[in-house]
């Protein structure tokens, strides 16, 4: 599959841009396990053009971790133009071009997938940002506003015509946040849509190696993106790609394995952070970690209080000694 010039393999796994999770720790995690493109975390066009530190920390790019695309969001179009240059410079792949996030305080602003409620702005937008870089750009939306206006198969055609290299669509509308399934017939329908000559790629509850192949081969797209069932299991690329590769099912990681990774993105976001920050930002990724292990609610309680990496290592060495014959399972199985 290419984008602009960017070339991947035939049917690419991507690591979804989530805010406060695909820092560099993160990302180089997911590499390891076979993700084929990685996105930063949202970068606000209003506070890069200001140069806040914080937003400009997220266009740090690591040689291990590419190809990788910035992923910019906002409402201003002249800001979102200046955002996107500065971005250039910062060396990615690509531009992406945020138009899903449903976080409220995002989108009823008008910026992320608010702008499904001015499409001419949004198209305006796009085209003004392709003319303004040489990299590639690409977007990512959802359906529609709400079910009453799911009117991406008419958006897709008007943003390629603006000169954008791949759409990413997330098959739920912004009214859904991120409740109840992701439908992936209207994505399937873009792809299909015989109009459409750019990479669609499908994102939404690729929880599963089976779910991944059977999205894949019902709806046609060229890539598929996976977000958050990625936290807590980054090796969930090595299973979709090893399932793709050969219809059968890897077997599932076992605890010690699990727990060196956790070491690992710990000592990794440690790195980029500082301790305190570096373990605080892991927590998200440390709860959802071990999910179905029985009578584990005091340990991982211990694990998520522990404010030093010593601590927080203590905790892994006792999981690793006490469920060292457990295998970790996928979210909803218990052992």
């Amino acid at each position: 599959m290419k984008i602009g010039n960017l070339e991947l393999r035939k049917h690419p796994l991507l690591l979804a841009p989530m805010e406060d999770v695909t820092d560099p720790s993160f990302r180089l995690l997911c590499k390891k396990y076979g993700a084929d493109l990685m996105y930063t975390e949202f970068v606000s066009a209003d506070a890069l053009i200001r140069s806040i530190e914080k937003t400009e920390r997220k266009l740090k790019i690591f040689e291990e971790e590419r190809p990788v695309g910035i992923q910019l969001y906002g409402k201003d179009i002249d800001a979102m133009v200046e955002a996107a240059k500065i971005a250039e410079q910062a060396g990615p792949e690509l531009i992406d071009i945020n138009f899903g996030c449903p976080v409220k305080k995002i989108a009823m602003k008008g910026a992320g997938s608010g702008m499904l409620r001015d499409i001419p702005k949004m198209v305006e937008m796009t085209s003004k940002i392709v003319d303004a870089v040489k990299l590639p750009v690409t977007v990512k939306t959802r359906l529609g506003w709400n079910d009453e206006s799911k009117i991406i198969v008419d958006v897709a055609e008007q943003l390629q015509d603006t000169g954008i290299k791949a759409l990413t669509i997330h098959g739920r509308t912004r009214a859904q946040m991120y409740n109840g399934d992701a439908d992936w017939t209207l994505i399937g329908e873009v792809k299909n849509n015989p109009r459409m000559n750019i990479p669609i790629i499908g994102n939404g509850d690729l929880t599963s190696p089976q779910k991944a192949k059977l999205y894949l081969d019902r709806y046609g797209v060229d890539a598929l993106m996976v977000g958050r069932p990625s936290i807590g299991r980054p090796w969930i690329f090595r299973e979709i790609r090893h399932y793709l590769d050969t219809g059968e099912l890897l077997e599932l990681p076992k605890i010690p394995e699990h727990v060196e990774m956790i070491r690992e993105h710990l000592s990794k976001s440690i790195d980029w952070l500082g301790e305190r920050r570096g373990i605080l930002h892991m927590r998200r990724h440390l709860a959802i970690s071990f999910k179905g292990l029985r009578d584990f609610r005091e340990l991982k309680i211990k694990m998520l209080r522990a404010d030093t990496a010593i601590e927080v290592n203590e905790c892994l060495d006792a999981i690793k000694e006490k469920f060292a014959d457990c295998v970790s399972m996928a979210e909803g199985q218990q052992i």
